[in-house]
């Protein structure tokens, strides 16, 4: 049985001030748990478990098993998934010398970080780099949509002038007034921009950008998701790699 003074605290974690101060955060559900133990068990601080949890890889990891009523107070889900792990945090360098980044230009809603970290995921992006003032990597939010790609992405933040300018590589950001994407061959080669959901690339970093491209519209919708329009984006770079 959990006490009052640990439930506060796993709560506690909900809040980047309170990761912050411990290094810990949350991470909850049998797949994303299950990634985890299979990746890196070494990162895993505890498991908070319910009786239906099936371990596919444990290996010497602290766990706990709880009630429903338990799960529900820490999880930061409507609908607790079985399973709560406490992470210990970490910190990512640029130690990668790669051909191809994505650099987030304040993105602030923790579910399109996730989903974008999912997508460099897939389309095998190994690092994401973050202007300070984009959503914690650690937020529940983010962790719970990056779906386990969070453990496999090297996520950075840093000044992305900075950045931009150590690396000789070409700086690609959607425009209005760019070219489509779809009338030109795409290559994975360079620093793929994305702005502010918002605001969209700031002005210091749109200065930056050497070649403006955009996703031509048909329809009449007035603006994309900007998670989407990475999806959009990272597979028209990689559409002849296959």
């Amino acid at each position: 049985m959990l006490s009052k003074n640990r439930i506060k605290f796993l709560k506690s974690l909900h809040q980047k001030k309170y990761r912050d101060e411990s290094s810990l955060f949350i991470t909850e559900g049998e797949k994303i748990v299950n990634e985890l133990l299979a990746f890196n068990p070494s990162l895993i601080d505890c498991i908070y478990h319910t009786k239906e949890f099936q371990f596919e890889n444990i290996q010497h990891v602290n766990s706990e098993e709880i009630s429903n009523s338990e799960l529900s107070q820490i999880s930061c889900l409507k609908n607790p998934n079985k399973v709560v792990a406490i992470c210990k945090m970490w910190k990512n360098e640029d130690n990668s010398n790669s051909d191809f980044y994505i650099a987030l230009d304040e993105i602030q809603d923790p579910g399109n970080m996730g989903t974008i970290i999912r997508l460099a995921d897939w389309f095998n992006v190994k690092t994401i780099v973050c202007s300070a003032n984009s959503a914690d990597v650690f937020n529940p939010k983010v962790v719970q949509a990056s779906m386990g790609s969070l453990f496999r992405v090297n996520v950075i933040y840093q000044d992305l002038n900075e950045f931009i300018t150590s690396k000789k590589l070409p700086v690609y950001g959607a425009f209005l007034e760019g070219v489509s994407v779809y009338s030109k061959k795409m290559y994975p080669k360079g620093i793929l921009i994305l702005g502010n959901e918002g605001k969209g690339i700031s002005q210091e970093i749109e200065a930056l950008v050497t070649e403006k491209i955009k996703i031509p519209r048909f329809g009449q919708a007035e603006s994309l998701n900007v998670s989407i329009a990475t999806g959009i984006l990272l597979s028209e770079f990689f559409r002849n790699e296959g």
